[in-house]
């Protein structure tokens, strides 16, 4: 298996080849989507079942709810670090599997973890105290993900790492995400929206409105497992470009194919 060539691409090759490597390996990825993200619905589902018909007796749910939240959580960080590891993998030349990818987070499940939280920390303070500034942080940090899983980093020097990578990229990586909010939005309207719009019309038929809200959830899932690793796909090809524009890493992995790691000559500032 022969990986893919390492060299400087614009952002039209970048999306080409995000897409190029989806259809390509459309059972990987969406596989790695899917398998976190059933579960998740069959809990959602059972919460459904269990849903009383009053509001007077929901303590039966809330404690599943609470399962949820978690199993969310970690459905997220598993095809999150399951997907970027997959397609470095698959960069590189190196054949991988479902399985393999998703052992591979869970294994380093707490670091992931540490990087998103951090990640939604900063972006999430940005947006509160001014809407700009917090998208610009979304753009530095777009990359902090891949940084963590690829060169086994830390949650702060991953975000650092990201912030120095993405310098004087911010419009790139704008791009990117904006593509990511195009593409769900399209799915979400296209797949839960119009069960939504069931539930609205059927709030006095209890069973029924059981039925469109499953149907709303199945929706949700399958726009999520679909259009999610699409977002996470170009993020590390545009995490590989950064890597060849900045460091010369196509010429590293022509040195030592086995080289993941980046040269460490000194800390960068989140501020710089």
């Amino acid at each position: 298996m022969t990986g893919l060539d390492l060299r400087p691409l614009s952002m039209g090759e970048i999306l080409d080849r995000t897409f190029s490597l989806y259809r390509r390996y459309f059972v990987l990825f969406v596989g790695i989507s899917a398998i976190p993200q059933i579960l998740v619905l069959a809990l959602r589902l059972a919460q459904i079942l269990l849903l009383p018909p009053t509001y007077s007796s929901l303590s039966s749910t809330i404690w599943l709810g609470l399962v949820i939240l978690v199993a969310s959580l970690v459905a997220y960080l598993l095809s999150q670090g399951g997907t970027v590891l997959a397609v470095s993998e698959l960069y590189l030349g190196r054949p991988t599997t479902i399985g393999e990818s998703l052992r591979r987070v869970w294994n380093e499940i707490g670091s992931i973890f540490g990087v998103v939280f951090l990640n939604s920390l900063v972006i999430g303070v940005g947006l509160i105290l001014f809407i700009v500034p917090g998208i610009y942080l979304a753009c530095r940090l777009l990359v902090c993900v891949p940084a963590a899983m690829i060169e086994k980093r830390g949650a702060r020097e991953s975000l650092e790492r990201s912030f120095d990578l993405t310098r004087d990229n911010a419009v790139r990586s704008f791009l990117i995400l904006l593509l990511s909010v195009v593409l769900s939005w399209a799915a979400q309207m296209l797949l839960s929206a119009p069960f939504t719009l069931m539930i609205a019309l059927n709030r006095t038929d209890f069973a029924m409105l059981r039925i469109w809200m499953a149907c709303s959830q199945i929706g949700a899932s399958l726009g999520s497992i679909l259009i999610g690793p699409i977002l996470l796909i170009a993020t590390s090809v545009y995490y590989y470009d950064l890597r060849v524009r900045k460091e010369a890493f196509d010429l590293q992995i022509m040195l030592d194919p086995d080289s993941q790691a980046a040269p460490r000559t000194g800390p960068p500032s989140i501020l710089s």
